[in-house]
């Protein structure tokens, strides 16, 4: 994880040198995010097995290693190249030998983990296990962003304290925790305000994060496209505005004459504070990226546009995020995205043409999976992406069978989905990874939501019905045509097997006779060859 966020360096990046954040040196964060990189002096290279001695024997041997297996997907090219460069633990800072950066190799940063639960009543155990769950949430989250988790802390309040989030009391706890386990981060399962931030860490002296800049994190790292990397930026400089930090009284104030300040002479200063020229540059970045993101919106909208004029049925994957989703896409159309067991592992929307057992053609669309407590700024970010939700004539809703709370995901899930207008979308719940679920569980699944499919993206179990119930969900084009088209309008029967349900088809002297169900703009273009129509 890193304190500050690329995004806000490069907002930053051409303006004056001073800092508007934590001084402390950033440890354990890739070398993409600006960190130091953490070196081991007690792993030294064997010159008899490095890369150049390596080259040189397969030269003279006359023969080139390859490797056992090359990414057959873009999918398999992605994981390989997030899995290049793994993260150990206790690796030293110290450099002894200039050789040794040909060996690097990334830090975990040590966390511990923060949450508050209100328990109380005859509900206490069911929130003081939604609190276990969303502690065992963050601490997946915290790996997920390369970090190593040490200690979790759980403070049972009515509500967060307004100035330390915890508390006075756990804070000194807290503080000793750190001290005994060396922990270099504190992760906090919630949003904290500017002052709880600052106030934290001037008491614990280490960098404290919270669950929205946790997920931003993972954002950025995960993030390829163009699009998906300007929207995660938009929604880092988003959160970063109120949190700008500067150096107080080091810094020089904006002051005047009489008719600025009213301060008289003598009393003019350099001119603006440091942190008021930040703030200025990252809303003129905010706005650049808007209006970037607003052209882009475009190009999205056309082509959607296209698929409606073609009468092209739209549907949508949505869920938990590792769910499932990407190994359901992949098991439908064999699309070869990326698919990782961890959290946020795709975050921008693939689509893939499908078919339909007689022939009929849709889209299927993986969309960004959604977490308790979304970031607001990740929703505002990705509206645009998430309106292929919103759009769709069907939405795929996958929940992880084998996870201990299902139900709740499907309630963060829909929350989400109203947020985005996408709630009106016609629902079809998948409840995928059953070969690992406990069957009890997906019997009271069963019984909590009746219509529900149930399947296996990993085995297969449970696809085909899934392909059955898709097809009958989809609208049906809305004219039956009966036609015979000349041999000479080939390219025109060829559309209606593309974009059409062909139900009966025979060669006759007059040319091809179709009997068939197409869109209305390719009814029109039948017009001159019908037989006869039925609506």
């Amino acid at each position: 994880m890193t304190m500050q966020n690329d995004a806000a360096r490069a907002a930053l990046s051409d303006g004056a040198d001073g800092r508007t954040d934590d001084s402390r040196p950033m440890r354990g964060t890739s070398p993409s995010h600006g960190s130091a990189i953490h070196l081991d002096p007690d792993v030294r290279p064997d010159p008899t097995h490095d890369a150049r001695s390596a080259t040189s024997d397969a030269a003279t041997d006359g023969a080139t290693t390859l490797p056992e297996h090359f990414p057959d997907t873009r999918g398999e090219q992605d994981l390989a190249d997030r899995a290049a460069l793994r993260r150990v633990v206790g690796l030293s800072t110290e450099l002894t030998d200039v050789t040794e950066v040909e060996y690097r190799k990334l830090q975990l940063e040590r966390v511990v983990l923060v949450g508050v639960w209100a328990g109380a009543g005859g509900a206490g155990s069911q929130r003081a296990d939604a609190a276990a769950a969303s502690m065992a949430e963050l601490a997946r989250l915290a790996e997920t962003a390369g970090s190593v988790v040490l200690d979790a802390l759980v403070q049972r309040r009515s509500h967060p304290d307004a100035a330390t989030y915890i508390g006075s009391g756990k804070v000194t706890e807290l503080q000793e925790i750190v001290e005994s386990t060396g922990a270099d981060t504190v992760i906090c399962d919630g949003e904290l305000s500017p002052g709880q931030l600052r106030n934290l860490e001037e008491r614990l002296r280490v960098k404290v994060v919270d669950r929205t800049a946790l997920i931003l994190d993972i954002f950025a790292q995960h993030a390829r496209s163009k699009e998906g990397k300007a929207q995660v930026e938009l929604a880092q400089l988003n959160y970063l505005v109120p949190r700008l930090r500067g150096w107080g009284a080091a810094l020089s104030r904006q002051r005047g004459g009489r008719v600025a300040a009213g301060a008289g002479i003598g009393s003019r200063g350099p001119g603006e504070t440091k942190l008021e020229i930040d703030r200025r540059r990252i809303h003129r970045r905010i706005a650049q990226l808007r209006a970037e993101l607003a052209a882009m919106t475009k190009v999205r909208d056309t082509k959607r546009s296209q698929r409606r004029e073609n009468a092209v049925p739209a549907v949508a994957i949505a869920g938990y995020t590792n769910a499932g989703k990407s190994s359901l896409l992949n098991r439908i159309t064999d699309a070869g995205v990326l698919v990782e067991d961890a959290l946020f592992a795709t975050l921008d929307p693939t689509t893939r043409r499908a078919r339909t057992a007689d022939g009929r053609q849709y889209t299927l669309t993986d969309t960004v999976g959604f977490v308790r407590h979304l970031p607001h700024q990740l929703v505002e970010s990705f509206r645009s992406t998430l309106e292929e939700v919103a759009d769709a004539d069907l939405l795929v809703h996958v929940v992880d069978g084998s996870d201990a709370e299902p139900l709740a995901q499907i309630t963060a899930v829909r929350e989400v989905l109203a947020e985005i207008d996408a709630a009106a979308v016609p629902e079809l719940i998948v409840v995928n990874k059953v070969d690992a679920a406990d069957p009890v569980v997906l019997a009271q699944l069963r019984h909590e939501l009746p219509g529900a499919m149930f399947v296996s993206a990993h085995t297969g179990e449970g696809i085909d019905a899934l392909r059955e119930v898709i097809a009958r969900r989809l609208p049906d084009p809305a004219v039956t045509v009966e036609v015979v088209v000349p041999f000479t309008e080939g390219a025109l029967v060829a559309r209606v097997h593309r974009e059409g349900t062909v139900l009966d088809e025979r060669h006759t002297d007059a040319g091809t006779h179709l009997h068939a169900k197409v869109n209305l703009n390719l009814a029109g273009l039948l017009e001159e060859y019908r037989v006869a129509t039925v609506l």
